[in-house]
């Protein structure tokens, strides 16, 4: 069975390729880390590989968490103190916010332990180790296994493995792909469950200019958000309790306060989500000509409802800012991504690539694998466009279209115990906890707001599927007539109508629920996807994916000497590169930082998206930046020559000696396209300032207690 030399290939590309054209871009697996330690150290690290990344000592790794599956945090202090975007925490702060309490607008900041809010379902995940298990997982394994054979041997290695690590530990395991199944890794966490808001800034700050600015350089966002993670006594992770006690890390970050300047030394160490470096010619025309510009009018119809509720009410604002930020962040990504994949005449470079491959692959006979790879993968591709098409509206549809449709997934899936036999005291008991779900979901729900959605996405999706791509309740009618009606009889628009039908629901009653008229909307659009869609998806996908396992195999085959690294799959990675600005397009020159002067002049423009609060105004003119400024200025915001993509939001970006600089929270936008592609000339990361932060702390919140809990290296 092939396997990739990954730790011989690493270092023979070190040897061979250029000083400065190879710490821009890669995502590097924290256990082969050493493999580049004479590089970052020629690029100004003064830390060992050792220091970054060690199972049998405290180093980095150990102060840097998984928060909540979707983004990264660090711990800045031996109390368990985590830093990670204001984003990443939104929810969070949202589902503190009321009208009385309104945390979204005016910030919140504990005092003290015991007004530190508690987070139901939040988590932090600690790694403790990642291994390579390739040849564990492969053992019983040929080149002549059938595939149906193959993947159940692999899932019988990956569940003993799995048991052998979590035995005798608290610890939770699991294996990941890498490469397309090439590689393997087992990934060893420890996951504390009782991570609690400490502090948030005001959105003026957290979310200073709004969707305007967002993947937009010049920055001036004060991202970030603050929480603490809690153990039991002996501290290890324990569920909520108020006996817990803030958690005492293997490590922390310091923090540096010390000047910058273009061409220092940039690390971020987190959880990069999803890359897509592989994918074909086919496949990038498809995603800048199709799919992205679906996806991207199915988002612009919801937000251009939801823009207009949250300006016209605080009420709605509160309901709806953490569902805006999800649909908008999206939406304008995707906007960039096709820019600049068209700028850089993306589908073009992939043919070159391909075609370069190809002619490799055909001076060796024992490649000719590789030789037909491209064009299988094209041709897969083109015969699959519709079906990738109509998967990625439906989903937009179900996912970011009106709200009921959540609440009815809620009904489907207790419809479907019913029907397996769910009864009695089962079914009792299940309806309580789904009765606190549904009060949660109209807590902030808003019916007018949700119709307004309705009607307008579903116009959308009409006119994107046409009328054989769509279900026949949503044939042929007057969607305006359909959708009033719909809203003033639906169980799914009224919360003492859906407390109703959850109350008398059993196997007797699902013809009713059936017979609901958004239900059953719901019902009909998801049967289609099931039915017509995701079985062929499905296959496109297998079959895709069994083709990149060869296509990357064959990259490290015949390309030894050039750079590879694995796709980001949510597993801890490091990349670095260096604080620096950017010239992204002809007569453009970014620089690499900016400052509170910045806030000010885009306040002055009267746009909503950089409102300040009266008495940040003064802050910001009065200039007391006490010991956070560098020549009598504050910055704000860096770029640096970082890949990142999502995740990687709320990474720390560390210096040379292991302090933290700022917490990563943003590409440019000329940069969006680097999950598929990356132009070193033009992507840069987006990061606060860890000064510009602890200023907001301390001369702006007063939060001087928090700041006090952190290691200042000055």
């Amino acid at each position: 069975m092939f396997k990739i030399k990954t730790h011989f290939h690493f270092i023979l590309f070190l040897a061979l390729a250029p000083l400065g054209l190879f710490a821009e871009e890669g995502m590097l697996i924290p256990s082969v880390i050493q493999a580049f330690e004479s590089d970052m150290k020629a690029r100004g690290m003064k830390l060992s590989a050792r220091d970054i990344y060690d199972v049998n000592n405290a180093s980095l790794k150990d102060a840097i968490l998984h928060f909540n599956g979707g983004c990264t945090a660090e711990l800045v202090s031996d109390r368990g103190l985590l830093l990670t975007n204001h984003h990443c925490g939104y929810s969070q702060i949202q589902s503190h916010s009321s009208l009385q309490n309104d945390y979204l607008k005016n910030g919140f900041w504990a005092k003290n332990l015991n007004e530190e809010l508690p987070n139901n379902s939040l988590y932090a995940a600690r790694m403790v180790r990642i291994d390579d298990v390739t040849k564990a997982i492969m053992f019983g394994i040929n080149e002549g296994t059938p595939e149906a054979e193959r993947r159940q041997k692999i899932a019988e290695n990956s569940k003993k493995i799995i048991e052998d690590a979590q035995r005798g530990s608290e610890y939770k395991a699991e294996i990941k792909e890498f490469n397309y199944g090439n590689d393997y890794y087992i990934i060893v966490k420890e996951i504390f469950t009782d991570v609690r808001l400490v502090g948030t800034p005001p959105n003026a700050i957290g979310k200073f200019g709004g969707d305007t600015d967002n993947w937009v350089w010049p920055r001036h966002t004060g991202d970030f958000s603050v929480f603490r993670v809690y153990a039991g006594k002996d501290n290890k992770p324990a569920g909520y309790s108020k006996e817990n006690v803030p958690y005492k890390p293997l490590h922390y970050l310091p923090i540096s306060m010390l000047p910058r300047k273009s061409g220092d030394f940039t690390m971020v160490y987190g959880f990069p989500g999803t890359t897509e470096q592989h994918v074909v010619s086919a496949q990038i025309k498809h995603i800048v000509e199709k799919e992205r510009p679906a996806r991207v009018q199915m988002r612009e119809s919801a937000l251009s409802v939801i823009d207009a509720g949250m300006r016209s009410s605080d009420e709605v604002r509160i309901k709806y800012s953490a569902k805006q930020a999800r649909i908008a962040n999206a939406w304008k990504k995707w906007i960039g991504q096709i820019d600049g994949l068209v700028s850089l005449d993306a589908v073009q470079v992939k043919k070159d690539y391909e075609a370069k491959y190809v002619k490799r692959a055909e001076t060796n006979s024992s490649w000719s694998k590789y030789a037909t790879i491209v064009d299988k993968m094209n041709r897969l591709m083109i015969e699959n466009s519709k079906v990738d098409y109509e998967y990625a509206v439906m989903v937009e549809y179900l996912t970011i279209g009106p709200e009921i449709f959540s609440l009815a997934r809620t009904f489907a899936g207790l419809e479907k115990e019913i029907e397996d036999g769910l009864t009695g005291e089962a079914l009792a008991s299940k309806k309580v906890a789904l009765q606190s779900s549904i009060e949660g979901f109209f807590k902030n729900y808003d019916g007018g707001i949700d119709q307004k959605i309705f009607q307008k996405v579903s116009e959308t999706y009409i006119k994107l599927l046409g009328e054989q791509g769509i279900p026949e309740e949503l044939r042929n009618i007057d969607l305006a007539k359909y959708t009033q009606k719909l809203y003033d009889k639906s169980f799914l628009t009224d919360k003492d109508r859906a407390l109703s039908m959850l109350g008398k629901l059993n196997s007797k009653k699902i013809k009713s629920l059936k017979k609901d008229a958004a239900y059953s909307l719901y019902k009909g659009v998801l049967n289609q996807l099931i039915t017509s869609v995701l079985p062929k998806y499905r296959v496109f996908n297998q079959q895709m994916e069994e083709s990149l396992k060869v296509y990357v195999e064959g990259k490290y085959v015949m390309f030894p000497n050039e750079k590879h690294w694995a796709d980001a799959n949510g597993t801890l990675r490091i990349t670095y590169g260096a604080l620096e600005g950017s010239s992204p397009t002809d007569g453009m020159m970014y620089t690499e930082h900016t400052t509170t002067d910045g806030i000010l002049a885009k306040h002055r423009t009267g746009n909503a998206d950089f409102e300040l609060l009266p008495d940040m105004v003064e802050k910001f003119k009065q200039k007391d930046f006490g010991p956070y400024a560098q020549d009598n200025e504050l910055w704000v915001c860096f770029s640096g020559s970082n890949h990142t993509t999502g995740g990687n939001s709320g990474s720390p970006v560390i210096d040379g000696e292991g302090r933290l600089m700022g917490l990563n929270f943003d590409r440019s936008w000329e940069s969006t396209m680097s999950d598929y592609m990356f132009d070193p000339d033009r992507c840069r990361n987006i990061v606060v300032d860890i000064r510009y932060v602890l200023w907001v702390m301390d001369k702006y919140a007063g939060a001087t207690h928090l700041v006090d809990e952190m290691k200042l290296v000055k």
